[in-house]
């Protein structure tokens, strides 16, 4: 019995773990502003620790968005810069980020003011 009790228990946990994040556009309006810094302007490229073209994400697809703020807080993408700034970002973060910009134009500066 406890060990069928210990079983149920795990995966209680593990559905509680699975549920998704749901991401908060509006939320996110003012978490995008360090963003807008290096993805919101057309051409740019970072100096450090390497030249580096800096993509436009407004249009990216929010799971990719998602899945490469979490490789950069687990270290698996290298860029220090990005790596420092994710590993600051809560999961609640990571969705509301990633909805933001999946909403938007694809290529454009998508400025949250606007």
């Amino acid at each position: 019995m406890k060990k069928l009790l210990g079983m149920v228990l795990v995966a209680a946990a593990t559905a509680a773990q699975a549920q998704e994040v749901k991401g908060n556009v509006e939320a996110a309006r003012d978490k995008v502003a360090m963003c807008i810094g290096c993805h919101g302007i057309p051409g740019y490229r970072a100096s450090f620790p390497e030249v580096y073209d800096v993509p436009l994400i407004g249009g990216q697809n929010a799971r990719y968005i998602e899945n490469a703020l979490k490789d950069y807080q687990k270290g698996v993408r290298k860029h220090p810069t990005m790596r420092g700034i994710a590993a600051t970002l809560t999961d609640q973060d990571i969705a509301d980020v990633a909805a933001y910009y999946a909403q938007q134009k694809p290529g454009s500066a998508n400025n949250p003011q606007k």
